[in-house]
C-alpha cells in the first residue's frame, strides 16, 4: 500500500522542492493506479491548510483522502481502518518529512509495519529537518527507497503486462 501524507495545496508553495515532491509523488501515484497498488492518503487539518493539491486529486482515484488532527496518522481511527494488516510493507511518501511524515512513520512501525520510507518524495520546508528525518526514520527501522526503486519493486520484472506503461511515466 502507497501512503501519501499531507500533500495540501497551502503547504507544498512553502516547502523546500515543492514542484519535485509534487512530480513524484504523482509519478508515484500514477505508477500504483496502473499496477493496481492500493493507496491511502490523509490530509491534516484541511480546514486551515486545505485539501490535497488539485494536480494530485486526479490520480487518487478513489482514495478519498483522510481529514486527521494529530500529527501521527497512526493515531487516527480512520487511517488504521484503512490499512492492510500487519506486517504488511507500505510505501511512505510526503510532507512535512519531519512533521507528519516520520511522525506517521514512526507509528507504523510501532504497530509492526514494514516501512519503505520514500526519500525523494518527501520535503519539509528546510533541507536540514528533511534530512534529520530521513536518518532517524532508517535508525528507527525504516528502509529507505526512492520512487523509482519503489515502482520497479511493484513492476518485479520487465516482462510485467503494464511495463511499458510504468515505464512511460518514468522518462
Amino acid at each position: 500500500m502507497l501512503v501519501i501524507v499531507d500533500m495540501q495545496a497551502r503547504l507544498l508553495p512553502h516547502l523546500d522542492g515543492a514542484q519535485r515532491l509534487t512530480e513524484r509523488v504523482g509519478t508515484l501515484l500514477r505508477a500504483a493506479n496502473l499496477l493496481d497498488v492500493p493507496v491511502v492518503c490523509t490530509e491534516q487539518n484541511p480546514q486551515r491548510l486545505g485539501g490535497t493539491a488539485d494536480s494530485l486529486l486526479g490520480d487518487l482515484r478513489s482514495a478519498k483522502p483522510i481529514e486527521k488532527h494529530t500529527f501521527d496518522a497512526t493515531l487516527a481511527p480512520a487511517f488504521i481502518d484503512a490499512l492492510p494488516s500487519a506486517p504488511a510493507t507500505l510505501w511512505v511518501a510526503g510532507a512535512e518529512g519531519h512533521v507528519c511524515v516520520l511522525l506517521t512513520v514512526l507509528g507504523l512501525l510501532r504497530l509492526g509495519y514494514r516501512v519503505e520510507y520514500v526519500a525523494d518524495a518527501v520535503a519539509s520546508r528546510r533541507a536540514a529537518d528533511r534530512a534529520v528525518a530521513i536518518e532517524r526514520a532508517q535508525q528507527d527501522g525504516a528502509r529507505l527507497t526512492t520512487v523509482e526503486t519503489t515502482i520497479f519493486g511493484w513492476l518485479g520484472s520487465f516482462r510485467h503486462p503494464r511495463f511499458r506503461d510504468v515505464l512511460a511515466l518514468l522518462k
